[in-house]
């Protein structure tokens, strides 16, 4: 798989991943061959680029929720669009308080991890599609954290005005490739500080909650602060400390044409890093809420070996069930010892951060009775583990 800007499509490319309007209908389904008039098509749907199989590439297991989740995905970046403009020119956000209810309903209320993947975004498009991003991990992360329903409405709704000053944000500034100067950062305040006055914080002309203005403007309190050692004995509210962390997330992982996403587990560390910034108990409810290391994932390992998971690890996302390529053999990387010798070093995806082997290819893996005898042992194991409840209390 490639990406392939706009400019570079040829007739006879096949599609990686289907393409959808504004309603959720899908144009192009995947494994489609590119037509002149199907290029002149996709040229104006203001994209970046696709993601484009190689001519022998077989095409990569998507299943039913990684299907929905990218067609909600752009309805709802569609919606948020039409929303802030509407509020840039002084509009009422008509279908806001629908957004955020659709957005609880598919993902404030999930019973498993889900694999979670961004759609292609520029600087065009970056305040949307990043707006929706962060929204819909802030709703898996309070359905994780125990959040009531309005609890959940007051976060979902910060997530996705939080960022809305981006849209006065120069596009020289959104399009560096290099670090952004003190200079850079002090315009990028000014226009959050501009884009939270559209919410109108202080008479509540749309009567957003004033949980969700709170949250925002502690937000960019973090957001604006550069050095960590200044948050140092501040109090935050949960919801703020849950919402820089979803923040960073996505943008760590998502694909641009300046920055390309570094793995789940590269992002998670990143975030670890810095305790004074980003919250552990936000981050442990953000790895209890999405796949990191789903089974059929391919991972590099720090002895240079190469594995592929077999079974995933509830309680420890970093210490899975492993089948390593080259000999053959399983590791059981929650075992300490095993743990001293072998750790996965990152992992190995396609471009668009997918899994590339599916359950049915999998199964092949555990056909001798040695290995089915053992997977039957570590997810039992792991079953225990699951029963034990997760203290969030410190959040």
């Amino acid at each position: 798989m490639q990406f392939v800007e706009i400019k570079d499509l040829k007739p006879g490319m096949r599609l990686a991943k289907p393409i959808y309007n504004k309603l959720g209908v899908m144009l192009y389904d995947r494994n489609t061959n590119l037509t002149a008039s199907g290029i002149s098509s996709i040229e104006n749907f203001n994209l970046i680029g696709l993601f484009i199989l190689e001519p022998a590439e077989p095409l990569p297991p998507l299943s039913e929720e990684e299907l929905r989740f990218e067609q909600f995905q752009t309805v709802y970046m569609f919606q948020i669009r039409k929303i802030m403009h509407r509020l840039q020119n002084d509009d009422e956000p008509e279908g806001f308080s629908e957004l955020v209810q659709d957005i609880l309903k598919h993902y404030g209320t999930l019973d498993h991890k889900m694999r979670f993947t961004q759609i292609l975004r520029s600087s065009a498009d970056f305040v949307y599609k990043h707006s929706i991003s962060t929204a819909i991990l802030s709703a898996m992360m309070a359905n994780v954290l125990g959040y009531s329903k309005r609890e959940k409405e007051h976060l979902v709704t910060a997530a996705l005005l939080y960022d809305m000053g981006y849209l006065f944000v120069p596009r020289y500034i959104l399009d560096k490739k290099d670090t952004l100067t003190e200079d850079d950062r002090r315009i990028i305040n000014e226009c959050r500080k501009k884009g939270f006055q559209l919410l109108y914080p202080d008479t509540n002309k749309y009567l957003f909650s004033a949980e969700a203005l709170n949250t925002i403007q502690q937000t960019h309190t973090i957001l604006g602060t550069e050095s960590t050692a200044a948050l140092q004995g501040k109090n935050f509210s949960r919801n703020a400390l849950v919402l820089i962390v979803a923040d960073m997330f996505d943008q760590l992982t998502a694909m641009n044409l300046h920055h390309p996403p570094i793995s789940e587990i590269a992002a998670i560390r990143q975030l670890r890093q810095q305790p004074d910034r980003y919250n552990a108990q936000a981050i442990s409810a953000l790895a209890n809420c999405i796949q990191i290391l789903p089974s059929g994932c391919s991972v590099d390992l720090t002895n240079g070996e190469k594995a592929i998971v077999l079974v995933e690890n509830p309680d420890n996302f970093m210490a899975p069930l492993i089948l390593t390529i080259r000999n053959n053999k399983t590791y059981d990387l929650s075992d300490p010892e095993t743990a001293k010798k072998i750790r996965i070093a990152d992992i190995m995806k396609t471009m668009d951060n997918r899994i590339v082997v599916d359950e049915d290819t999998l199964k092949q893996f555990s056909s001798d009775s040695r290995l089915s005898n053992m997977l039957v042992r570590y997810q039992e194991r792991m079953k225990k583990r699951m029963a034990e409840a997760f203290d969030f209390s410190l959040l």
